[in-house]
């Protein structure tokens, strides 16, 4: 299995491809537009690949009408208000923020130039938009229900593994958007009669070992959180197969990577999503007057393979339900 340390350097390669985007193609003008796409991870995520997809689906054509740059900090969210006022100084047309946190980031940037927010877990109350209906200011996006899809995840993770009781959840207790979800964790924990193992950290060498001396007696398995502040995914997918431990995480990377499960909106169609509204706001509309929108498209990946080597025999009822089961 590929390391997540070795995942990250292919990640930073690609990053110097250049996607995104420009005006309707028939009725505006040829100009270049460009799109900073702005994010935490490392690199060009799923739902800025589906941005670009979904603008050419649209008829915007690569490097003719649009183009994007991609600023990502690796898991360092103290580093996305740098980056996003590098954006502006860059003097793109619009930027797309992967994640609440970025689009904060984005928000405290400039009030000038339209936002496109990438899954903002409940984004009236952080302030990124007044309503739903009428965002206002500068900035819309999709909302990602991360509320809804952290119980559901964790309803499933215990159809996975019927034994599930004890869970490690390892958190960025420096994470505002983290620690707000902590309540809607502990919730479906409780209803779903499993105790969760808080480990809140605040550097990632505190995460590391955190997981590194957990034990299988401890905890059935690892929960990992949404957020990749202090790589803690990351940490979790290269620790858990030292320790047989089993692992649910929110996106498909990881489970491709070797972790059990994920399950999620879909990235690529988030990214799809916000091509419209991209769209929407390139032809004149503002993005104030363009209500927040929610996901359409979820999606539960299995890997069998890591299933397999801890000796988990996946329920046949969940194995139906899944989108994509890896072998």
């Amino acid at each position: 299995m590929m390391g997540f340390r070795s995942a990250r350097l292919m990640l930073g390669v690609v990053v110097t491809i250049a996607v995104l985007l420009a005006g309707d193609v028939n009725a505006q003008s040829r100009r270049l537009v460009k799109i900073g796409a702005l994010t935490p991870s490392w690199g060009p995520t799923p739902a800025i690949v589906g941005l670009r997809d979904g603008l050419q689906e649209l008829g915007y054509r690569e490097n003719e009408h649009f183009v994007i740059g991609v600023r990502f900090t690796q898991g360092n969210n103290a580093e996305l208000p740098a980056a996003a006022r590098d954006l502006v100084r860059q003097g793109v047309d619009i930027i797309v923020a992967s994640g609440g946190i970025a689009g904060k980031a984005a928000q405290m940037a400039t009030n000038r130039i339209p936002i496109v927010f990438l899954g903002g877990s409940d984004p009236v109350r952080t302030g990124l938009v007044k309503s739903y209906a009428r965002p206002g200011g500068n900035i819309t996006g999709i909302a990602d229900l991360e509320g809804d899809l952290a119980s559901k995840r964790m309803e499933i993770f215990r159809e996975l593994v019927p034994g599930l009781k004890r869970m490690l959840l390892p958190y960025d207790a420096t994470n505002e958007f983290t620690v707000a979800q902590l309540d809607v964790y502990r919730e479906a924990a409780r209803r779903l009669g499993l105790t969760l193992v808080e480990r809140p950290v605040r550097t990632e060498a505190e995460a590391q070992a955190a997981i590194a001396e957990v034990r299988k007696g401890e905890v059935d398995g690892i929960f990992s959180p949404r957020a990749v502040s202090l790589n803690i995914p990351g940490l979790i997918l290269d620790t858990a197969p030292k320790l047989a431990l089993l692992t649910m995480f929110d996106i498909p990377f990881y489970v491709e990577k070797g972790g059990l499960a994920s399950y999620s909106r879909s990235e690529h169609e988030l990214g799809r999503q916000a091509a419209r509204l991209v769209d929407k706001i390139v032809k004149g509309a503002k993005p104030a007057d363009l209500p927040v929108e929610q996901p359409t498209k979820f999606e539960l990946v299995i890997n069998m393979k890591t299933a397999k080597a801890l000796g988990i025999t996946i329920p046949p009822s969940v194995l139906l339900r899944a989108e994509r089961v890896i072998e």
